[in-house]
């Protein structure tokens, strides 16, 4: 079912009108239209780009899935790629949603690829500010832009905050190895997914803050430098944290290979000194006749030697701190 929304001269009249009238709102000059539809075809929204005369190409785009973030314009109309996203913090998998708008004069239609987008965030963000509707696409477009870097930017913090805890158990003594492998194997796909959608966001809201696309207003113009300090500053985070989790797998690795080369040193000097008595006793089993043969001063030589080299090796081992 499409929502819509009626501002007249910065002023919301109607909501929920039957799209069939958006035509006549769009014939006074002082209104400003919101359509959203979610999931729909080029069939649905074929009487829609007839009336606001959006590109075929466009409208393609909006109805097929995993477009990259851009901003297109065309000679009536620009159209909006963008994805709002969630990091699942129990499995360490990012989801992503995505969202299609089409940025007229005076209308903007949002097209939503399923219902995971939460528009109702969007339209709190509009009625929390009223008093900047004035500014017509302007408002609506910011308040989309919002909750999108928002989104971002609260996945980077949680991401953040798990390669914190992947750190914690890289030094923890009776960590879980598998389990760190998946965790860390997790959150580089997620960042990878993230980087993905992130970075592409500086050009698109730097695209629509240029004065001949006439979008954004002197009003609002301080609302989109915000908009896009914040994408900056996600692009940035994303970025070292990226450099953070390939640190955290090499550091990982390299103590997993620290601490083999120390239980192979135990082993090997515990194989010496096992190899001491093997010795002995083995030279003393041999079928021929040897110094203190069924003698007692003879098995006390052989004992007293395996005793003497064991310990004498023991004690070097300790001090090379291979035991």
């Amino acid at each position: 079912m499409a929502r819509t929304r009626l501002y007249r001269n910065g002023v919301l009249e109607a909501e929920n009108f039957p799209v069939a009238d958006v035509s006549d709102h769009l014939a006074d000059p002082g209104a400003t239209v919101w359509l959203d539809m979610c999931r729909p075809t080029e069939e649905d929204l074929a009487s829609i780009a007839e009336e606001l005369s959006l590109h075929r190409l466009a409208v393609e785009d909006a109805v097929h899935e995993h477009q990259r973030p851009k901003l297109d314009r065309y000679d009536t109309h620009s159209f909006l790629t963008a994805y709002a996203v969630r990091l699942d913090t129990a499995t360490g998998v990012l989801a992503k949603c995505e969202v299609a708008a089409f940025l007229t004069e005076r209308a903007l239609v949002t097209v939503r690829k399923d219902e995971g987008f939460e528009i109702d965030e969007v339209v709190a963000r509009w009625d929390g500010e009223p008093e900047l509707a004035k500014s017509g696409v302007g408002f609506l477009v910011h308040g989309l832009l919002d909750y999108i870097v928002d989104s971002h930017f609260d996945a980077v913090q949680a991401l953040d905050e798990e390669i914190e805890g992947l750190e914690d158990l890289v030094f923890a003594d009776n960590a879980d190895y598998k389990e760190m492998q998946r965790r860390s194997l997790h959150l580089r796909k997620s960042m990878v997914a993230l980087r993905r959608v992130v970075l592409p966001m500086r050009e698109v809201v730097n695209s629509l803050m240029r004065r001949d696309l006439h979008v954004v207003d002197d009003t609002m113009m301080p609302y989109y430098q915000d908009v896009y300090d914040h994408v900056l500053r996600a692009g940035e985070w994303t970025e070292s944290l990226r450099d953070l989790v390939t640190t955290i797998r090499e550091t990982q690795l390299s103590l997993q290979g620290n601490r083999l080369n120390t239980i192979m040193k135990k082993v090997t000097s515990w194989a010496a000194i096992i190899a001491v008595p093997t010795a002995i006793t083995g030279f003393y089993g041999q079928n021929i006749p040897y110094p203190g043969l069924e003698q007692h001063w003879g098995f006390w030589t052989s004992t007293v030697a395996i005793v003497v080299f064991s310990i004498g090796l023991y004690v070097m081992f300790r001090r090379r701190d291979w035991l």
